[in-house]
């Protein structure tokens, strides 16, 4: 079941759901409207021959308040809002359609894990033959909370868990059956 916005704000005021820090015109009726960071993280392209999933990949931090995504470019960011689900709340990130009119493909992997907490990290990807400028502080993407059927054995305590600001892939430390590096 979606969590609708007075749900949400019960939850928020009981603390149940965390986010953090939060304006009242940010809630929805069926989400929660976040926010662009001002932390950004660019694969460093001129140091690879080709992407891995076996090694940690190299990127280029970048720091501002403004950023502009070449065309056809690919970008990650973070949300101001820090989140905080517990064991029976699930939830996923939407990029706002008047987004997506643009040409800007916003995604987070497109799910947040029961027992989840940190900022999301968002990837971009400007679909334009133009470049795409945008200004940290403006709302980025939406989060839609759905309420599960019963805690989970198990809430979320994977290698993004208590992430602040942008973090790269993670991927070089999972194990498939195989040893770690």
């Amino acid at each position: 079941m979606i969590l609708s916005d007075d749900t949400l704000r019960k939850m928020m005021a009981d603390g149940t759901i965390v986010v953090e820090p939060l304006e009242p015109y940010q809630v929805q009726p069926a989400s929660i409207d976040l926010r662009l960071g001002r932390h950004f993280l660019k694969i460093d392209e001129n140091t690879l021959e080709s992407l891995s999933l076996d090694s940690e990949l190299p990127y280029v931090k970048i720091e501002k308040d403004e950023i502009i995504i070449p065309p056809h470019s690919f970008l990650l960011a973070t949300t101001v809002e820090l989140i905080r689900l517990p064991a029976n709340v699930t939830a996923f990130v939407e990029g706002r359609s008047s987004i997506g009119r643009m040409g800007l493909f916003i995604q987070n992997a497109g799910w947040v894990d029961p027992g989840f907490e940190g900022t999301i990290t968002l990837e971009l990807f400007n679909a334009n033959r133009l470049p795409l400028k945008l200004a940290s502080g403006r709302r980025i993407c939406q989060i839609v909370f759905a309420q599960m059927d019963k805690p989970t054995r198990t809430p979320y305590a994977g290698k993004y868990q208590g992430q602040r600001g942008t973090v790269g892939s993670r991927i070089f430390r999972d194990s498939d059956g195989r040893a770690l590096p």
